[in-house]
């Protein structure tokens, strides 16, 4: 039996011993698709996944199983062939993107932003700011990533709220928000982009919201409406930090940059060191199983 064929998007030397019955190729489909892609039975995208990235998939008619190294899957599900086993990147972002969520409130609710400013002005002024420490943080999908984030949290002396999409023990089911957002002071988002969260963050959501409080977004750009955030903001009334945008890279001329009381990061939440020995141990996990036909980790089914 022809060996099954793997693309990468690393060296497949990374991998340390990878098993055996497997070809490995390093592809990075932006910049060259070899004459093998009709061959590809296991597939790694990129971390940035593209239109380019997502149309390869079309041409991989041999494909059995696609392994993403994001958490969300919702820039590949619309292009995956029938048939086609898709597994996420759950556990490989939520150190790394637990911390951004961490800096965004810490930052925001100090007044972190305003410190650099002064900074590149030589201005020295000082001032109040609200602490973590005693507020009420509302994680809304609680999940591995939210797991994470609460394990961060604590340390802080704060109380933690927890939101998924069903209600189980210690966590509220995601229709309890409008009773639980004028009780807290941050809400984290990081749910899944799906059609019963598009949109989630609504003008009603923020009415809701305590004054003062902060949202923080590390989750996806359209999980919030964008207009109905800034006219929030624009009243001065809430502060928000957000990791994610509608449109990425966000255009110069955006609303968003000049939104009152708004932090900013380019969609970093996965991207630092702690990224690539993570997603290095997942992919070889499951190619291990996948090479002796065990069931693979973080599959996908349905709506999540």
């Amino acid at each position: 039996m022809t060996d099954r064929l793997v693309w990468l998007p690393f060296d497949p030397a990374d991998l340390g011993d990878p098993p055996s019955g497997l070809r490995y190729e390093r592809v990075d489909p932006t910049e060259h698709v070899p004459d093998g892609v009709a061959d590809v039975r296991f597939y790694v995208p990129p971390y940035q996944v593209g239109p380019r990235v997502a149309e390869v998939l079309s041409r991989m008619t041999s494909l059995e199983v696609v392994q993403t190294m994001t958490a969300g899957v919702d820039n590949i599900r619309p292009h995956l062939p029938e048939g086609v086993t898709l597994c996420n990147g759950r556990g490989i972002h939520d150190a790394s993107t637990a911390e951004l969520a961490l800096t965004l409130i810490l930052a925001s609710l100090r007044g972190v932003p305003g410190f650099v400013r002064d900074q590149d002005r030589h201005r020295w002024h000082s001032g109040w700011h609200p602490a973590l420490a005693d507020k009420r943080v509302l994680i809304v999908g609680y999940g591995a990533v939210g797991e994470a984030i609460e394990r961060r949290l604590l340390p802080f002396e704060v109380e933690v709220v927890r939101v998924a999409r069903r209600a189980r023990d210690g966590v509220h089911a995601i229709d309890d928000l409008p009773g639980l957002l004028p009780e807290v002071d941050v809400v984290v988002l990081v749910v899944p982009l799906t059609d019963a969260t598009r949109g989630l963050v609504d003008a009603g959501f923020l009415a809701a919201m305590k004054d003062g409080a902060l949202l923080v977004n590390v989750a996806r750009g359209a999980v919030v409406d964008t207009p109905a955030l800034i006219e929030a903001l624009d009243t001065g009334r809430l502060l928000a930090a957000i990791d994610v945008a509608e449109i990425e890279p966000l255009p110069e001329d955006h609303a968003l940059w000049d939104a009152p009381n708004l932090l900013i990061s380019p969609h970093v939440g996965g991207a630092s060191s702690a990224m690539w020995p993570r997603a290095q141990r997942l992919v070889l996990e499951q190619l291990r199983r996948y090479a002796a036909g065990e069931e693979l980790l973080n599959v996908m089914s349905g709506e999540y």
